[in-house]
């Protein structure tokens, strides 16, 4: 299936995002008024910032609720129903009940799919902060050449934003074996992959910028032509309400972001990703140097290990990614380095992913 048919077809969880992120504003407007209400009352401008930055810490919590806990669950929903249709071709008949069952299957628990989305997160921007090490010596060193790299690292950053769901959704496609270690495994795929999978992100990623800033704009017009209409009594007060305007634009972008743009790109990121791992053929070598590199993949990886500690990571099933096998030894290896007992044949340590010799 195609990315766009894809998209058209997922449209049910697009929606449940964007009811997510105006339920966030439009409580966040709620409490400002019944807050401001307060202020009003006691004509108290020191009440008034007050009241002001209570409810941002309001907000925030709301936020935190709606987005980073019901959205987690969508979002997670949304990348089971996904590699549904790029690995199989079909969309289930109630794809919301599938994700949600998907979700549950696969995770247990939501606690469980938090640490996991966390660390493979975390485990990405650690891998990402290469380049901008490499990128910033050039920034350095070239005149002119620092605004280049910071136009760069935000689209790096930006595109970078939805591979984790892809190793996520590779979670989804390897049932056979623990979560933590599809993930760690999804996480050697994308770095096996980087080049083919920015180059593909790149090309939609300056859309999303170009759009963002267009919907800020429209959004924080129409808030500011609110409350301009509005009286205030002083004009630090008015200063605060185009503040407010202006944060308000902000999360109606957002919002509409995370649903429209980001889901479009999330499947587009996706197709490419999934056309990829089925190919591709993970090395411990890899497991290793990422380990060393980032101390979340490294967590990540141990992880797994502790999932299955005696199956053997080869697989070789048609249509799934291969694992090159550690050869067979007749006694087992110590780590140097931590101690750790591993199996024979094994060339990284599975506790502290340091070579063994």
């Amino acid at each position: 299936m195609k990315p766009g048919e894809i998209y058209s077809k997922t449209m049910p969880f697009v929606w449940a995002k964007l009811l997510l992120g105006l339920l966030t504003v439009v409580i966040s407007v709620v409490i400002f008024a019944i807050l401001m209400g307060i202020a009003w009352l006691f004509k108290s401008e020191v009440l008034y910032l007050v009241m002001f930055f209570i409810w941002l810490s309001a907000t925030g919590v709301v936020n935190f609720i709606l987005n980073h806990y019901m959205g987690y669950m969508v979002k997670a929903g949304h990348v089971a129903v996904i590699t549904e249709a790029v690995t199989t071709g079909r969309i289930p008949d109630n794809q919301v009940a599938y994700g949600k069952q998907m979700v549950k299957e696969r995770f247990l628990t939501s606690n469980v799919y938090f640490v996991i989305d966390k660390l493979v997160s975390g485990a990405v921007k650690q891998l990402q902060k290469g380049f901008e090490k490499v990128a910033g010596s050039l920034g350095s060193l070239v005149p002119g050449m620092d605004v280049v790299v910071k136009i760069g690292k935000l689209f790096i950053s930006i595109a970078l934003g939805y591979i984790d769901e892809c190793c996520l959704g590779y979670t989804f496609l390897k049932k056979g074996q623990g979560a933590f270690k599809s993930a760690a495994d999804g996480v050697v795929i994308y770095a096996q992959n980087w080049k083919k999978l920015l180059k593909d992100a790149a090309k939609t990623t300056a859309t999303v910028v170009i759009l963002l800033v267009i919907i800020t704009l429209v959004s924080f017009l129409l808030f500011a032509l609110v409350i301009r209409l509005i009286k205030w009594n002083s004009p630090d007060i008015a200063r605060i309400a185009g503040f407010v305007a202006f944060l308000l634009a902000c999360c109606v972008a957002a919002a509409i972001k995370f649903a429209f743009i980001d889901s479009y790109m999330l499947v587009k990121m996706m197709v490419s990703y999934m056309q990829e791992a089925p190919t591709t053929v993970i090395t411990f070598d890899l497991y290793g140097k990422l380990s060393g590199l980032s101390a979340k993949f490294k967590e990540l990886f141990n992880k797994g290990q502790q999932e299955s500690p005696n199956a053997q990571p080869a697989v070789t099933t048609a249509g799934t990614a291969q694992i090159a096998a550690p050869v067979s030894g007749d006694k087992p290896k110590f780590c140097g380095e931590c101690g750790a007992k591993n199996a024979p044949g094994t060339k990284f340590c599975a506790e502290c992913g340091k070579p063994i010799a």
